[in-house]
C-alpha cells in the first residue's frame, strides 16, 4: 500500500480550510450583512421614532471618531445649504465665549487655535425658531448623506391644552444629530402669547433608543423652560461664523431660573364639572379688570427690575381653575423681601395705581395696597426667610394686631397666566395647602384673613408710639 504523503493531506487541509473561511466571508457579506441592514431598520420603525441611519449605527464603532469641531463644522454647514437660522446655546461654550467676548467681538481675522468648540465632549447644543423652518424632510435626507443619524422628539402642543378639540396636536421638541460618538443637539423655541419663548421637555416615548445620546447629560430637556427672545450677534470662533445670545452671561442667568410649569387644564376641567364656572356679568367685568391691573403690576414691576410671584388668590386661581377666582376683589403678588426696592411706591404712583394702604415696615411684615379700577385692589405681600420655613405678615388697622403666614420653603418657576410670564412657586401645591389646607380645591366665598388661612398665626401687636409709621391708610 502506497505510504500518504504528510505534505499533501496538510496541503489539502488548508485548502479545504481556506475554501470553507471563503464561503463563510461570502455568506455573511451577502445574507447575514443585508439581514442586519433590515433588522437595524426594522428596530427603528418599531421604537416609534423617525427612523435614523441604523446600519451606519451598528458599524460606526470600525470608524475613527471625529473631533467635536469637525461635527459643528459639517452640522453647520448642513443647516446653511437648507438656510436654517440657529444660534448657540450651548451652556459651557457660551461660558467660555463670555470671558473672551470684548476680544471676540474686536477680531476681524480668523483664529489659527481652536478654544471652543474642540475640548472633548458628548454634544453641542444649538436652538432654533419654530416659526423659521417646516421643511424637515429635505434637511433629514441630506443629513444621511452627510453621515449623520437623527433622531427627532415630539409631544403635544401645551398651547393648545385649553382647547378641547386641538388639545393632544404633537409638535416637535428636539432634534438630535450624531455623527460617530459626537452629538448636536437642537432645541426648538417656540413663541408664546405672553411674548416669550419656550422649550419643551426631552421625554422619550416608550420604544426609542435610550442609548442613542446620553440624554440625562444634555442641558435642555429635563423640564420645560421660558426665556425672553434673546437679540442676537453674528461671531467668528474656531474659524467658524456662529450666532450667539449678544448677552451671553445674561442667558446663562436666565438657563439656571427657566424651568417652566404649565397650568393644569386638565385638572382645572375637572373643577368646573363640579362647580360650573361663574359666567355672570360681574365675574367677566371683575376679571377682565383683574387681567387688566395684573398686566400693569407685571409692567412695573418689570421695568423696576423685583421679581414677584403669583401669591394668595391668585396664585391658587391658577393652579385650581387656571383664571382669576371671579369673586376674590382683588390681585395678589408676592415679593422677597431682599428685592424690596424704595422705588416701588412712588412707580405705581406714577401708572395710575395711587397707595391704598402700607402695612408694616421694610425690617417686619411689609404691606403694600394699590387702588386699582373702581374697587379692584393689588395686594403685594412681603416674605421674609427664616431657617426653616418663609413668611409673610398682616396687620389690623383697627387694633394694631399683627399675624404671620408660614410657608415651607419654595423657589420660583415661570408660568403663563392670562397671556402673561409670571412666576409661581416651584412647590405650588405645598404653598397652596400651606395657604388654603388640603380642601383647597373646595371654592369659598367667605374669607377672614386673620382666621381662615390654615398657616395664620398671632404675631403680637404694634407698639402704639409706631402706629404712625407702620399702619398708613390712604
Amino acid at each position: 500500500m502506497q505510504k500518504i504523503n504528510k505534505n499533501v493531506v496538510l496541503a489539502l487541509l488548508s485548502l479545504t480550510s481556506l475554501v470553507f473561511l471563503l464561503f463563510q466571508l461570502c455568506y455573511y457579506k451577502f445574507y447575514l450583512s443585508q439581514k442586519v441592514r433590515e433588522n437595524c431598520a426594522a428596530q427603528a420603525c418599531l421604537c416609534g421614532i423617525t427612523p435614523y441611519n441604523a446600519y451606519s449605527e451598528t458599524f460606526s464603532s470600525i470608524n475613527a471618531s471625529p473631533a467635536p469641531n469637525h461635527v459643528v463644522r459639517k452640522f453647520l454647514g448642513l443647516i446653511s445649504s437648507h438656510n436654517i437660522p440657529v444660534y448657540l446655546i450651548d451652556p459651557l461654550i457660551l461660558g467660555l465665549i463670555d470671558k473672551d467676548i470684548e476680544q471676540i467681538r474686536s477680531s476681524d481675522g480668523p483664529s489659527t487655535d481652536c478654544k471652543y468648540f474642540c475640548a472633548p465632549r458628548d454634544f453641542t447644543t444649538f436652538a432654533l425658531l419654530d416659526k423659521t423652518w417646516k421643511h424637515e424632510m429635505g434637511l433629514f435626507r441630506t443629513a444621511e448623506k452627510m453621515g449623520f443619524q437623527w433622531l427627532k422628539i415630539i409631544n403635544k402642543d401645551p398651547r393648545l391644552d385649553g382647547m378641547d378639540d386641538l388639545s393632544g396636536i404633537e409638535i416637535p421638541l428636539h432634534y438630535i444629530f450624531k455623527l460617530a460618538s459626537h452629538a448636536i443637539h437642537l432645541v426648538v423655541f417656540y413663541e408664546r402669547s405672553g411674548n416669550y419663548l419656550w422649550h419643551g421637555p426631552l421625554r422619550l416615548k416608550q420604544h426609542m433608543d435610550r442609548k442613542f445620546v446620553p440624554f440625562r447629560k444634555l442641558h435642555f430637556g429635563r423640564y420645560p423652560g421660558a426665556y425672553e427672545k434673546p437679540e442676537l450677534v453674528l461671531v467668528s470662533i474656531d474659524d467658524l461664523k456662529v450666532q450667539i445670545p449678544k448677552n451671553p452671561s445674561s442667558f446663562l442667568d436666565e438657563m439656571s431660573h427657566s424651568r417652566f410649569l404649565e397650568c393644569r387644564y386638565r385638572e382645572a376641567r375637572a373643577f368646573f364639572q363640579l362647580y360650573p364656572d361663574d359666567a355672570s356679568l360681574d365675574a367677566v367685568v371683575f376679571r377682565k379688570k383683574a387681567k387688566s391691573l395684573l398686566h400693569l403690576a407685571v409692567r412695573t414691576l418689570n421695568n423696576l427690575g423685583v421679581k414677584f410671584w403669583l401669591s394668595s388668590g391668585t396664585c391658587l386661581g391658577w393652579y385650581r381653575q387656571c383664571n382669576v377666582i371671579p369673586h376674590s376683589k382683588d390681585v395678589d403678588l408676592g415679593v422677597f423681601i431682599r428685592d424690596y426696592k424704595a422705588d416701588i411706591i412712588p412707580a405705581f404712583q406714577k401708572a395710575g395705581l395711587p397707595l391704598k394702604h402700607k402695612f408694616g415696615k421694610v425690617e417686619d411684615s411689609l404691606e403694600l395696597s394699590f387702588q386699582g379700577e373702581d374697587d379692584v385692589k393689588l395686594d403685594i405681600f412681603f416674605f421674609y426667610e427664616e431657617d426653616d420655613h418663609i413668611w409673610n405678615g398682616g396687620t389690623q388697622a383697627k387694633s394694631g394686631k399683627k399675624f404671620k403666614y408660614l410657608f415651607p420653603k419654595f423657589t420660583l418657576c415661570w408660568t403663563e397666566f392670562v397671556e402673561l410670564k409670571v412666576h409661581v412657586p416651584c412647590e405650588t401645591l405645598q404653598y397652596v395647602e400651606a395657604n388654603y389646607g388640603p380642601d383647597w380645591k373646595v371654592p369659598v366665598k367667605t374669607w377672614d384673613w386673620k382666621s381662615s388661612p390654615s398657616n395664620v398665626q398671632y404675631n403680637g401687636v404694634w407698639p402704639v408710639d409706631e402706629w404712625d409709621d407702620v399702619i398708613q391708610i390712604y
